[in-house]
């Protein structure tokens, strides 16, 4: 199996590995995601109807409203949350978001994780030294 390495920085630390679930569109949290049973409900993404409780989310970031943290504060409550985040575009939704569903989250890589990560890859993230394992699948 190949394993490429994407060096990255720390967002919120800890390691975590499992599998991915990517999606290239912005997640919006109010409207977009079920607290409740963990999935995607914007009709309009492409995600929709899939299940992010467990995985490791790979995303381009977060869009809406400031209410994107605490619906992902709901996940976790819940026992729905992501195991880890990787995303590319910083903001104090995704990061405030990061921080509530205590996963370990990276972002701002070498290389764009959207371009190599796809959904069912194993990933591990190494947050503490930002680092991220793929295995491609």
């Amino acid at each position: 199996m190949k394993k490429i390495v994407l060096h990255g920085r720390k967002v919120v630390g800890g390691c975590v590995e499992g599998e991915a679930l990517v999606t290239k569109e912005m997640i919006s949290g109010w409207g977009g995601i079920n607290p409740a049973e963990g999935t995607i409900i914007d009709v309009r993404h492409e995600l929709h109807g899939q299940s992010f409780k467990g995985k490791i989310l790979v995303f381009p970031g977060a869009k809406g409203s400031s209410g994107w943290s605490s619906f992902f504060h709901y996940t976790r409550r819940n026992g729905n949350a992501p195991i880890g985040l990787i995303f590319n575009v910083m903001n104090t939704k995704v990061a405030l978001g990061s921080v509530v569903i205590h996963s370990p989250a990276v972002t701002e890589f070498d290389l764009d994780p959207l371009e190599i990560i796809e959904t069912s890859d194993w990933v591990k993230i190494d947050a503490d030294n930002g680092i991220v394992e793929v295995t491609k699948r």
